[in-house]
């Protein structure tokens, strides 16, 4: 999870600095797609005549964009509601607007519950935010409010939360709270899969690809801006297009964006251990531009656990993993485990801690298992006891960071391509590799080259990509210097 309070990102100033009566801020909880829902919604919002301010302090309404995925999730996410309508004891009276999944999944409930929360917003209302929160400032509405395209209920009670599954609105003239240099680019939303332990498909609706052409103008209004790596994003990314059957899927999409001048990395995030026929595999491999990294949750290897998961079985898994390392040269692959699973026996627990030490994925995550409401795995005998959950949780961690060090101490003395991210408080350049995802990866301390290599090297900003050489570790972070 992540926390992101709404900042003007160089390509928003104009915007973010136009005067408006009322001001609004932002905290962003979750996955990257809520980031990017937050995104649209700022951009809406500063269309309408708002101004968008970092300080929750100065603005005259927060926006609390929830996450629902795990029982910590939730927690977050109501602790951060009672946080923004707390700043009220100040005597300035600010609008609490919650918005992202808890309000999707719960909104009457949660309205009922938190007094506190001035508006609860589901997805399909999205587009009437604008008018619905300028009513309740008491501001004129811009025109420009009711230009989304939304089928937002035109209620503008408390509670608006409406149907799952909406269609897509526009989501390139967003107001961006990534660095200039990166963006996530939403290609689908929903999902199909019927898997046990999750809510996902109730509150994100059901799978559907975003159309060709809207992705394809959306990718090329970021690039234009300044965006030189593009983060794709979906419940099923390497689902792309297959609902459509006009076969172009995420392989052709990945070929087709490539082209883009100006644009360096291509990188998939959460892809389903499905869907990875010899095209996409023989496109990750060869396009420069695609980043040699895959996320992929697999959550589990033991049959009997994914069977009661109702996840892909393992001899699917070993064979498309093994598949993935032999024909992608230099690949990195990322994935998430659950622990505690109800049912989950010591002995395939040591099945997956065995796994994951064999296989060694570069980069990993594990949760302890969450019931969640109106789920079927919440409702299964042999419910697994929470401390025990942490303690196979742990224990996987703990095998994952060793994995983690040896892979960093593996690349010491090698050259390779960072992507400067930005500036530390401590005054040190850091970046990524195409490695790293943001915000959930390892990063790369970045420092001048030694005096004798210093001659003809630029300095380091950040947004380049360049050329370093890694001259040790700290844990599983890289430090490097630019050699080009």
């Amino acid at each position: 999870m992540s926390v992101r309070l709404a900042a003007a990102s160089p390509a928003d100033t104009e915007t973010a600095s136009t005067s408006a009566t009322k001001k609004v801020s932002l905290v962003s909880l979750g996955c990257p797609k809520n980031l990017v829902d937050g995104e649209v919604l700022l951009g809406d919002l500063a269309r309408a005549g708002f101004s968008i301010t970092a300080e929750h302090e100065e603005a005259d309404a927060i926006l609390v964009n929830t996450c629902a995925f795990v029982e910590d999730a939730k927690a977050e996410s109501l602790e951060a509601i009672v946080e923004a309508a707390g700043l009220n004891a100040d005597g300035k009276r600010r609008q609490v607007v919650v918005t992202g999944c808890l309000a999707q999944r719960y909104g009457p409930t949660l309205a009922s519950d938190l007094p506190e929360a001035d508006l609860v917003m589901g997805f399909q209302a999205y587009g009437g935010l604008p008018a619905a929160l300028a009513q309740r400032l008491g501001m004129p509405v811009s025109s420009s409010s009711s230009d989304a395209g939304s089928n937002e209920p035109s209620s503008s009670s408390r509670v608006q939360v409406g149907d799952a599954t909406v269609p897509f609105r526009p989501e390139w003239d967003r107001h961006r709270l990534t660095p200039r240099h990166t963006a996530y680019l939403r290609v689908a939303e929903g999902c199909n899969h019927a898997c046990t332990f999750c809510a996902i498909p109730g509150f994100r609706g059901k799978f559907r690809s975003k159309a060709w052409g809207a992705v394809l103008e959306e990718a090329e209004r970021l690039v234009a801006s300044g965006v030189v790596e593009l983060n794709l994003i979906a419940e099923d990314t390497n689902q792309y297009g297959q609902d459509r059957r006009d076969g172009r899927g995420l392989a052709q999409l990945l070929c087709e964006l490539s082209a883009l001048p100006g644009l360096r990395w291509l990188r998939i995030l959460y892809a389903y251990p499905s869907y990875f026929d010899d095209e996409l595999v023989a496109e990750i491999a060869t396009n420069p531009k695609v980043c040699k990294y895959i996320d992929m949750p697999l959550q589990h290897i033991n049959n009997l656990t994914l069977l009661a998961m109702n996840r892909p079985p393992q001899a699917h898994t070993k064979a498309l993993l093994a598949k993935l390392r032999d024909n992608i040269p230099g690949l990195a692959l990322r994935t998430t485990f659950i622990t505690g699973f109800p049912g989950e026996s010591d002995e395939a627990h040591r099945e997956l801690v065995d796994f994951a030490r064999e296989f060694r994925f570069e980069r990993a995550g594990a949760f302890a298992y969450s019931e969640e409401d109106g789920t079927p795995a919440a409702e299964l005998p042999e419910q697994v006891p929470q401390r025990v959950r942490q303690r196979r949780r742990d224990e996987l961690v703990q095998v994952q960071q060793g994995i983690s060090e040896a892979f960093a101490a593996s690349l010491v003395g090698q050259e390779i391509d960072v992507l400067v991210d930005g500036e530390n408080e401590d005054g040190w350049l850091f970046g990524r590799t195409q490695w790293d995802a943001p915000d959930v990866d390892p990063i790369v301390f970045l420092s001048e080259p030694p005096a004798s290599a210093a001659a003809g090297i630029a300095p380091l900003q950040v947004g380049q990509m360049r050329r370093c050489r890694v001259s040790g570790t700290s844990l599983f972070d890289l430090e490097a210097y630019p050699v080009e």
